[in-house]
């Protein structure tokens, strides 16, 4: 494959097209500056885009600094020493691939396919080379499905049970909303584009509200910060809904048409009374009456939801009732009115040309990644083989995932075949027996989506792979061929793959064929305009009713899991019988219901996303560690000050499950019982060798097998 850049001269400098690779919802579009020896000399976002409007966030600003850094891995390499010493020895490709290769086929042989587990997510974002990108392989392989719950599963599954997977409300048309409710979303830090938009409805006289326990950057920069007890958020939608029926305050015109099960939805409401709600979430009765009034009064009025609502045991509900609230109001009528989950579900992605979930054995057994320690260990394994090989991509699951110290324990095992394929030398990777160098987006051609925006995204490969490096599409051809699977889906080029990215048929793609991202870099989804933007101002929601669900239709099939997010798998579903109705369910660890867990650690800690890091990407650069205050532990100064601990002090935040040492950082942006540490940082970098990951449960929450990281009760004294 050549390089995208043709220079004249070796003076010559080229202006490439590319996109931000991150799993965030802004996917910028991106210029890159190549010198006429092929170097990258400048990234910069693209001033033309009007989402980017030239501007990269702290994460990717100096994104050259990831690309040429000199600890890079270049090579493949196999371990020479115990697990974890970090001593490798640079091998060739083919010898990678044959090695791994013999590992899985006698693993097969000895224990069944089902022996070995995929385990990935998005450390790239890109539709040839991020979450679906291994999926044929493994189904080839017949291995152990993995599900990938980590973010949004629950939400998504709440979302689609109430409104249906449409893509809400355009982002751009923010400019035309009259009131903007943040919920659990830390827009200036993990969704900056979106800012802009936000600002000049503020000009335009909108009101800005924040809903989160912490007092964020961007409830900072809000007209009003409500800061209520983590996990209670579903207590407080639900006594909106209580206030907004009860003072008449709904668009009875929007819910006769286009919603179904209003009646039985007053009923179940009529319970959650402001007063309750104060009980539970610590927001005085009248400043949630207040909300009420205005969200219902301020049309076009519009609600941004954030991962972090999902992330206790009630999440799912909590956004199933969060979701019935625009119904009630009418505030689907205008641009600029509903609710802004993920506008993903706009485009027409081909998902099944990148899962081919037909190549999945049926009644194959689905392993969640969330629970990846005890799977190994055998402790939480569904009937069949042990798990003896694992092969780890777009991950750093010993960050990212709770239970560290087992699975730390497991994954130590000279018994566990382990294979990474990274760009640096993570906590995973230092456990592995084979390691295989990754590209950069700069080293890749890929193609994007954006579950934050209405643009499509061409990412032109800038500079030739560095080293020995590949991009994951490449890494896993020569695993097939390796493993002497030659099916067409295993012979595709990249090029190929783009063609069948999306189904340009679709009435969204109008207008937009590769050659025209080819040359352009970008273009918006073939959509309303922005100030016209308005899909459900007359119902067309794609549920089974085609309305608005107050009462879900889709509840009656049980708890899923969106098949995308499982390699395209619908066998062994989580299935729990689902209530129709929206109802509350309080954290699992709190004073209320578990007293005797509160009693001996009574604070509750929240693990945001950080400013600098995306995940534990960019967790071993100096300067991001450095604005992301990576080991750094937020408690209210009273909290400190009854425990003895001064700022800037070392301390031991423990439970049951584990512990780590960060240092005390005294503010006021928390309550008092709450403390807060951004997740990111890595395991080799603390001083004791733990973080956040080490104390996290690993329970799910209500729908869709989310992540229960804010339901965490901690104790916190001078390390």
């Amino acid at each position: 494959m050549t390089a995208t850049y043709e220079p004249e001269t070796a003076d010559a400098t080229t202006t490439v097209r590319g996109a931000c690779p991150q799993d965030c919802p802004d996917t910028c579009a991106m210029l890159v500056t190549v010198d006429g020896d092929g170097k990258a000399t400048k990234v910069a976002g693209d001033p033309d885009h009007p989402y980017t409007n030239g501007g990269l966030c702290v994460k990717v600003n100096n994104y050259l600094d990831r690309v040429y850094d000199p600890g890079r891995v270049l090579f493949p390499m196999r371990r020479t020493g115990p697990k974890g010493s970090g001593r490798f020895e640079r091998i060739s490709w083919d010898d990678a691939v044959a090695e791994i290769a013999a590992k899985f086929t006698a693993i097969a042989d000895e224990y069944g396919p089902e022996a070995i587990m995929p385990v990935s997510y998005l450390g790239t974002q890109g539709i040839l080379n991020g979450l679906n990108v291994g999926d044929p392989f493994f189904a080839k392989l017949g291995a152990t499905i993995a599900e990938r719950t980590y973010c949004d599963s629950g939400s998504c599954t709440a979302y689609a049970m109430t409104i249906g997977d449409t893509a809400g409300v355009d982002p751009e048309s923010l400019v035309h909303s009259k009131f903007i409710l943040i919920w659990a979303c830390n827009i200036k830090s993990t969704n900056l584009h979106l800012w802009p938009y936000i600002k000049k409805a503020k000009k335009n006289g909108a009101k800005v509200v924040v809903v989160d326990p912490i007092r964020t950057r961007t409830a900072v920069s809000a007209d009003q910060h409500i800061a209520l007890r983590p996990g209670t958020d579903g207590a407080l939608a639900l006594a909106m809904a209580h206030v907004i029926i009860a003072e008449g305050l709904t668009d009875d015109d929007y819910i006769a048409n286009y919603t179904v099960g209003y009646d039985e939805f007053a009923e179940r409401v009529s319970r959650y009374t402001p007063e309750w709600a104060a009980t539970e979430t610590g927001v005085p009765a009248e400043t949630i009456r207040t909300l009420a009034r205005e969200y219902a009064g301020a049309q076009p009025s519009v609600i941004r939801i954030g991962v972090a609502v999902e992330r206790h045991a009630g999440g799912g509900q909590t956004v199933r009732a969060l979701s019935c609230l625009p119904g009630l109001v009418g505030a689907w009528r205008k641009p600029g009115g509903g609710i802004l989950q993920l506008p993903l579900w706009a485009f027409p992605v081909n998902w099944p040309a990148f899962m081919h979930p037909e190549m999945l054995t049926p009644g194959t057994r689905v392993v969640n990644q969330y629970r990846l320690g005890a799977a190994l260990s055998g402790e939480d394994l569904p009937e069949g083989p042990p798990l003896k090989g694992v092969m780890v991509y777009n991950s750093n699951p010993v960050v990212t995932t709770p239970d560290q110290d087992r699975l730390v324990e497991q994954l130590s095992r000279e018994d566990v075949f382990t294979v990474v394929s990274e760009q640096f030398m993570t906590d995973t990777a230092e456990l592995a027996d084979i390691v295989l160098p990754a590209t950069t987006q700069l080293e890749q051609d890929d193609i994007m989506f954006s579950w934050g925006h209405l643009f499509v995204t061409y990412n032109h490969r800038s500079i030739d792979p560095i080293g020995e490096a590949v991009p994951n599409t490449e890494m896993f051809r020569r695993l097939a061929a390796a493993m002497g699977y030659d099916d067409d889906v295993f012979q595709r080029t990249d090029e190929e793959m783009i063609a069948e990215a999306f189904d340009w048929s679709h009435p969204h793609m109008e207008g937009i064929t590769v050659e025209s991202l080819k040359e352009k870099g970008w273009q918006r989804l073939n959509v309303p305009a922005p100030e016209d933007y308005a899909p459900h101002a007359e119902g067309g929601f794609p549920t089974p009713s085609g309305k608005a669900e107050f009462v879900s239709a889709a509840a009656a099939g049980g708890n899923f899991v969106v098949p995308l997010f499982r390699q395209g798998s619908n066998d062994h579903q989580p299935g729990q019988p689902v209530d129709p109705l929206p109802h509350y369910i309080a954290p699992r660890e709190s004073a209320a219901t578990n007293p005797e867990l509160y009693a001996r650690y009574p604070l509750n800690l929240l693990t945001p996303k950080s400013h600098a890091f995306l995940n534990s990407s960019f967790g071993s650069h100096d300067f991001h560690r450095r604005v992301a205050d990576e080991h750094m532990l937020i408690l209210h100064p009273d909290d400190a000050a009854s425990r003895g601990i001064a700022d800037g002090a070392p301390v031991r935040v423990f439970n049951d499950r584990g512990e780590f040492t960060v240092v005390a950082s005294l503010q006021q942006t928390v309550p008092t019982g709450v403390v807060v540490s951004p997740m990111g940082g890595w395991r080799k970098n603390s001083k004791s060798g733990a973080t956040l990951a080490a104390v996290n449960p690993t329970v799910f929450g209500d729908l869709g097998n989310a992540p229960t990281f804010s339901d965490t009760l901690v104790e916190v004294e001078i390390a």
